[in-house]
């Protein structure tokens, strides 16, 4: 079974994974976000750090890898038809980059100055450390724009070079970490903002090809990332966790090879996923789900974390103070299957009066 019906359509597995990774970082966020207060602010952690062994369950949660793999899948594909249109790729570029670009902007525009303008008024420190946090998630379309920029480049290597440059991203992410690591040159982990979401970015590009690939090729590529993960984490080397734990070694905040083998491991998962979901996804209520997240993809995560710092502030005015607890408990874990519901409350009148004009139509082509 196929995913699209001509070369306009849309490819509703794609949107699928889209949709998924997208719903898995705001419900990790809404969800398992612990807010710890100190003398200089909020400062935000997770319950992995208190959690023997849940470490192992962001190989699959921590899902940034795979949404930069399908990216790069979308680009390519979009570019193909752009280019059949007689478009050249400068224009194409600047569209994509305008297109995610001013809502990301106006975000961080808004939320700087209610950052200036509270401070002013009520002279608390900790304000320009909460506003830092709630813009935190941008990190995200900070690195995405800079693919999309260079996306002439990365399509000039795939032309090139294919999968060599696949091997050269991943050879330059392992010696940026061995020196990070053992000679201690942390700076030069901002390389790795380019190897290795680059080379998530660029595996996508093989998207096609690894469907056409025989069956053994899906485990193959499964197995083949998981035991890469196994035997980079259980060097020594990487921390376990695919989410950064404060206080430890971050496999996220620069990227290591650790997200590289990730990517390979969850491009496995997605494809052995492929055919059943495809089926599933045929039925209308499964479609319906997957076309309205998509839709409403960007104003969602861009605002997530506004509707969550509203919820945030309404449950410590209502409290009369600060009322987070400092690590999970019973009762915080009993309660995580609710845990979504105030910051949803939140987030939808934000998107409705502020994040409509970001809202995709509904139509048939990507």
């Amino acid at each position: 079974m196929t995913t699209t019906t001509g070369p306009s359509a849309r490819n509703v597995y794609i949107d699928f994974l889209r949709a998924f990774s997208l719903l898995v970082v705001v419900a990790w966020h809404w969800v398992f976000t612990i807010i710890n207060w100190s003398e200089d602010g909020p400062h935000a952690t997770n319950p992995i750090g208190f959690t023997t062994g849940m470490w192992a369950a962001t190989w699959l949660l921590q899902v940034m890898p795979l949404f930069f793999y399908v990216g790069g899948y979308s680009h390519l594909t979009a570019w193909k038809r752009a280019q059949s249109r007689g478009e050249s790729i400068w224009h194409f570029v600047l569209m994509r980059l305008k297109t995610l670009a001013i809502p990301a902007l106006a975000l961080f525009g808004v939320w700087a100055l209610l950052g200036i303008g509270l401070f002013q008024a009520f002279g608390f420190e900790w304000i320009y450390r909460a506003v830092f946090l709630v813009v935190s998630p941008l990190w995200f379309m900070v690195v995405y724009l800079g693919l999309v920029a260079l996306l002439p480049l990365f399509l000039w290597l795939h032309e090139r070079w294919e999968s060599i440059v696949l091997v050269f991203f991943a050879a330059i992410a392992g010696a940026v970490d061995i020196l990070r690591f053992r000679y201690h040159h942390e700076w030069l982990g901002m390389v790795n903002m380019f190897a290795v979401w680059g080379l998530c970015h660029q595996l996508g590009f093989f998207y096609d090809r690894i469907v056409k690939a025989p069956r053994h090729a899906d485990w193959t590529m499964l197995y083949a990332g998981l035991a890469a993960l196994a035997g980079l984490v259980f060097s020594g080397l990487y921390p376990g966790s695919m989410v950064g734990v404060p206080g430890e070694r971050s496999n996220m905040a620069p990227p290591t090879l650790v997200i590289a083998a990730l990517v390979v491991f969850q491009a496995g998962v997605a494809e052995i996923m492929r055919p059943r979901m495809e089926v599933v996804l045929e039925r209308r209520r499964w479609r319906r789900f997957n076309e309205v997240i998509n839709r409403f993809s960007m104003p969602l995560f861009l605002f997530h974390t506004t509707g969550m710092a509203l919820w945030l502030a309404v449950r410590y005015l209502l409290a009369g103070q600060n009322n987070e607890t400092r690590e999970p408990t019973l009762g915080w874990w009993l309660l995580r299957p609710l845990a979504f519901i105030g910051p949803l409350l939140f987030t939808l009148p934000v998107i409705y009066l502020f994040g409509r004009r970001w809202v995709k139509p509904t139509r048939t082509s990507a």
